[in-house]
């Protein structure tokens, strides 16, 4: 089986070609044919080295990935009839598990974590899905906002935020969105109430609309600190890269985990649906031959992309 991974931690030039063994679904699993595999920046972490500490019992190479799309084709004993061969599927992929991640033609993940793609939507698009929106529900269901409520998000034009957007509109909560002036459009089209210019100041633009802060922020841009002046007292923040603060005026800080959602099935299920609906918007910046994918990498530590770039499997 061709996969795409490391043996040493470097830059994208670390990446190669591999042969690898054929995998096997065991009990509980599923293997899907990797059409599709979506490139976001956990796997520029996986790469450099940054999740080492969670693979300290493995042996390179190291297979990056956490967004697959594809079909089945094997079912381990034990799964039930949710899913079948031959089904059109996505999935979440725990890249630091025996297993590897979803750089490779064939990828064996738990059966919890996959899902019917999404119907009408072709499989590149459908890559860019599971990962980022779950990532936005969980930072949302930290904050734990009533209805009506108002939150703050960051990084609004990228992957995470978007789905921030669109998924706080849904829940009913008021949404105030940064973005660059190019991206204004955009970000209104995901639903955003009040867009605000994005950058270091972002909380003071916030508060222009919100003078007592808000009772919630999803910092999808990774500012930190910088965003902490936006919450009102007492307020919580949810963190996307391990931050925990300390924050002050009673504000919580919560870093959130995907890994937490990569078994709720009914949670990315619900995702899919969404998405299939028509109420979760997903963007492809590029669709890359999978050879390319220290190109991709290239890419996305330049930063700038509008929707994920997608490695082609097929």
């Amino acid at each position: 089986m061709k996969a795409i991974g490391v043996h040493e931690f470097g830059g994208p030039e670390a990446l190669r070609f591999l042969e690898l063994p054929e995998p096997q679904a065991g009990p509980g699993e599923v293997r899907i044919r990797v059409h599709a595999a979506a490139v976001n920046p956990a796997d520029v972490l996986l790469r450099t080295g940054g999740h080492a500490v969670r693979m300290s019992d493995r042996e390179p190479p190291f297979v990056p990935g956490m967004d697959a799309a594809g079909v089945i084709d094997q079912l381990g004993p034990g799964t039930d009839d949710r899913l079948a061969v031959g089904q059109r599927v996505v999935a979440m992929v725990l890249f630091t598990g025996p297993h590897g991640g979803a750089y490779a033609e064939q990828v064996v993940v738990p059966a919890a974590s996959v899902v019917p793609a999404p119907a009408g939507v072709d499989l590149p698009a459908a890559a860019t899905l599971l990962m980022n929106a779950m990532t936005a529900r969980l930072a949302l269901d930290a904050l734990a906002l009533p209805p009506g409520a108002t939150v703050a998000v960051t990084g609004a034009a990228g992957a995470v935020g978007g789905y921030a957007v669109e998924l706080a509109r849904a829940d009913g909560l008021t949404v105030i969105a940064d973005a660059a002036p190019h991206d204004v459009d955009r970000v209104r089209g995901l639903g955003a109430d009040h867009v605000v210019e994005r950058g270091a100041d972002v909380a003071a633009h916030v508060r222009a609309l919100a003078p007592d802060g808000v009772p919630g922020l999803v910092d999808g841009s990774m500012q930190t600190t910088e965003t902490v002046p936006a919450l009102a007292d007492g307020g919580t923040l949810a963190e996307l890269r391990g931050w925990s603060g300390p924050a002050e005026r009673g504000i919580s800080v919560i870093p959130v985990m995907v890994t937490d959602g990569i078994t709720d099935t009914e949670g990315l299920s619900a995702l899919s649906r969404r998405a299939e609906e028509g109420r979760l918007t997903l963007h492809v910046a590029d669709v890359l031959p999978a050879e390319e994918a220290p190109k991709a990498h290239r890419l996305l530590e330049a930063g700038g992309l509008r929707g994920r770039l997608v490695l082609d499997f097929s």
